[in-house]
């Protein structure tokens, strides 16, 4: 048996939970694109602002609505899966197996990063046949923002889990983590028409710097060192708090 054998499997298995979890599927995969029709639909939001520099409301909020996919990947679904696994014992006892419980977390890994991204183009593919929204001009850009802000949001479950002792404090952790990003991610107001000053300050954020680059690319623009660098730094910031803290048991 080749050394990718157990991982495949184990891959398999939790795409397959993953699958039976109709709450999961919703909120990760469909829960996006409802948000972005919900918001089509209001005739305003079809029209050209000026506030936004003669783009629509819709326009700015597809790479929200991306962002939206992440979060609810992150923080709303991976942590408590992972958590309850370490309550249960399954990671204790899969140390003494030839599957290593690292083995597990990766493909929890591979696999919410894997929904992301489907979430994600879904959200970007109905944007365009709905609604008009231009696809993104930078695709090279656009596609290493789309990279990072993944990687940021599944480093931020992963803290989120390594604190949490139980599958409960997960979910109530992520819960409490949720709003604060939801709102650095443009969910309640897009970043773009924030006051300068908490335009700034949001954009030091994980999910305000993955706001920024996105919508950069999506203009046709770089998406600018600055929110790269930003987001490089916090994923690298909490795999390694992630990393400190996370328990097997």
């Amino acid at each position: 048996m080749s050394t990718a054998s157990p991982a495949a499997a184990v891959l398999r298995t939790e795409v397959r939970l993953f699958a039976r979890e109709p709450g999961a599927l919703f909120w990760v995969m469909a829960s996006p694109t409802v948000l972005l029709v919900i918001l089509g639909l209001i005739p305003s939001f079809r029209e050209a602002s000026a506030d936004l520099g003669g783009r629509r409301v819709i326009d700015v909020y597809v790479p929200v609505a991306v962002l939206f996919a992440l979060i609810m990947a992150g923080l709303q679904a991976m942590p408590p899966v992972l958590a309850g696994y370490r309550e249960r014992g399954i990671l204790r006892r899969m140390s003494t197996t030839p599957v290593r419980p690292g083995t597990l977390l990766t493909a929890q890994l591979v696999l919410h990063a894997a929904a992301a991204l489907a979430s994600s183009l879904l959200v970007i593919a109905v944007g365009r046949l709905a609604f008009g929204v231009a696809l993104p001009e930078n695709l090279a850009g656009y596609a290493l923002a789309l990279l990072l802000a993944v990687a940021g949001g599944l480093a931020l479950g992963a803290a989120v889990c390594a604190v949490s002792r139980t599958q409960k404090i997960a979910t109530a952790v992520g819960t409490l983590v949720f709003f604060p990003t939801m709102f650095t991610a443009g969910v309640w107001v897009p970043v773009q028409a924030m006051p300068d000053t908490l335009q700034r300050i949001v954009g030091f954020t994980p999910c305000g710097a993955a706001s920024r680059a996105l919508d950069a690319a999506a203009s046709g623009g770089w998406p600018g060192w600055a929110p790269l660098a930003a987001m490089a730094l916090w994923t690298v910031v909490l795999t390694a708090a992630s990393v400190r803290w996370f328990r097997w048991e």
